[in-house]
């Protein structure tokens, strides 16, 4: 990074939490707003290839079967 890049990284990791979540919304809904500019490397395409090509089978699980599994491996 250029020195003038690691004082703005310095000066935001000064921010209280709240203040640096707030910014890292701001910067997320920017790059959303255009996601033809943001790149996306190569080895992301072939494993989204990768799985339109061989689905997995029936739908997904919903939010509490994979609670339910995240607890049961705690225990």
């Amino acid at each position: 990074m250029a020195p003038k890049s690691n004082a703005l990284r310095d000066e935001i990791l000064q921010l209280p939490p709240s203040e640096r979540l707030r910014l890292v919304e701001e910067i997320w809904d920017s790059l959303a707003a255009t996601p033809e500019n943001v790149p996306v490397p190569d080895w992301h395409k072939e494993e989204l290839d990768r799985r339109l090509e061989s689905p997995a089978p029936g739908p997904g699980e919903n939010w509490e079967q994979v609670r339910g599994k995240l607890r049961d491996k705690r225990s």
